[in-house]
């Protein structure tokens, strides 16, 4: 026993994965530190306007990435012994990525000058672009294709801890929440650019070797996967944006709040896919049932780990939300009983998922992903206002479970799951 226990602590393997886990526990933490003093700061209706305001920023974050955030990341793990490819890889996507940078800055500029809903927050929403800046430098997905956990640990570390500060330092009255989302931009421009310099370095990319046909080939041959992202996008943040303007923003703010428990065991699955997910492309590339062996043992494993949580979260509801200094405090813990099955789902869905990737069935996955958010938020504007926030968990939880159909439907058909 001594032995089999010495031998998984040293294992290469284990030992990134905890070096991995330990960078993303600040992801993890920081919302637990941070929110409660704002809410008691702002309040919880002006909690949910920089929700909304954050909402808005992550989702024109698709749009900076422009799939490489998968697309991206399977090459450079499929390619990681080429350091040509790699070259042409990494440069091409960040020239791609400052093209749609520029444009979504002019666009979103213009929106928010232009739409009532925008200009009373105008402030707010504008600082909040700074995320996509720090968005655009950011070089995880490279990290994550080479499989480079210590330097994404050291990332998230730097990122976090001025967000912290910047919350902690700046945020005195009710007026400040306009800063939240500035000081989470600033973080990640710092700790990225950090990043992005020492890739460089390390590795010797050029942008002088790349040209104006590798430009336009990334776009179209990524095209169809970053439009299916527009649509992952919108079902994890446009739910808040739809209540608070079909709701209000103490609304908004409850759904945030409730999320925000949740999210740090969603967050938690997202990341783990990220880092399972080049190791799974790169095993079935080259060995199929050594692929299909480490994504049964990963995903199982984490599963468990997630219903646990899950347990913990329903049974301890009220005393979890109440550290978030919430008024509503038994409307919260109900929602939160409700909200405890988004996790659990997604820990079946998103492994599945990874594996529909891994094996190419891009056309499949849009199409379905298309198809199941613009299902859902329909769903989310009919019974927002007779079923208020529950209406929204209701449609999240019924829409994943019919994709985990579709994905099993997928897979048994091809035979691929065998």
């Amino acid at each position: 026993m001594h032995q089999l226990l010495k031998k998984i602590l040293f294992h290469k393997q284990f030992q990134k994965l905890s070096i991995y886990g330990f960078g993303q526990l600040f992801n993890l933490v920081t919302p637990l530190l941070v929110i409660p003093y704002i809410v008691s700061v702002c309040g919880e209706e002006n909690f949910g306007k920089s929700a909304v305001g954050m909402a808005i920023a992550f989702f024109l974050i698709v749009f900076v990435d422009f799939g490489s955030d998968i697309i991206g990341v399977r090459d450079v793990a499929v390619n990681r012994d080429n350091s040509e490819i790699l070259n042409k890889i990494f440069t091409t996507t960040y020239l791609v990525k400052a093209i749609i940078l520029i444009a979504v800055l002019v666009i979103t500029s213009i929106i928010f000058f232009s739409f009532p809903y925008f200009q009373s927050e105008r402030q707010m929403f504008f600082l909040g672009l700074l995320v996509l800046v720090g968005q655009f430098i950011n070089p995880t997905w490279f990290l994550q294709g080479i499989e480079n956990v210590k330097w994404i640990t050291v990332l998230n570390i730097i990122s976090k801890t001025i967000y912290l500060f910047g919350i902690f330092i700046t945020i005195k009255k009710e007026s400040d929440y306009i800063y939240i989302n500035m000081w989470w931009g600033i973080g990640m421009i710092v700790s990225n650019t950090l990043m992005f310099i020492l890739v460089l370095r390390k590795h010797q990319f050029s942008f002088l070797s790349v040209n104006k046909s590798d430009v336009v080939h990334h776009i179209r041959k990524d095209f169809s996967m970053f439009s299916s992202q527009i649509f992952v996008s919108l079902q994890l943040y446009a739910p808040v944006v739809l209540i608070s303007y079909f709701g209000n923003n103490l609304m908004a703010g409850q759904y945030r709040i409730v999320e925000q428990i949740i999210v740090i065991f969603k967050t938690y699955i997202f990341l783990f896919f990220n880092y399972v997910f080049p190791k799974v492309c790169y095993l079935i590339e080259i060995d199929y049932k050594k692929g299909i062996k480490n994504w049964l043992i990963y995903n199982g494993a984490n599963l468990i780990l997630i219903a646990i949580g899950m347990v913990f979260l329903y049974t301890f509801s009220y005393e979890i939300v109440s550290y978030f200094n919430p008024t509503n405090r038994y409307i919260l813990s109900n929602l939160l009983q409700v909200a405890v099955f988004i996790p659990l789902i997604l820990a079946i869905s998103i492994p599945l998922k990874q594996l529909i990737l891994a094996l190419n069935y891009k056309l499949f996955y849009v199409k379905l992903t298309s198809i199941m958010v613009v299902i859902n938020l329909i769903t989310i504007v009919v019974l927002l206002p007779k079923l208020q926030v529950y209406g929204v968990f209701y449609s999240l939880i019924a829409t994943d479970l019919i994709v985990i159909i579709f994905y099993l439907y997928q897979l048994k058909k091809t035979q691929k799951l065998l």
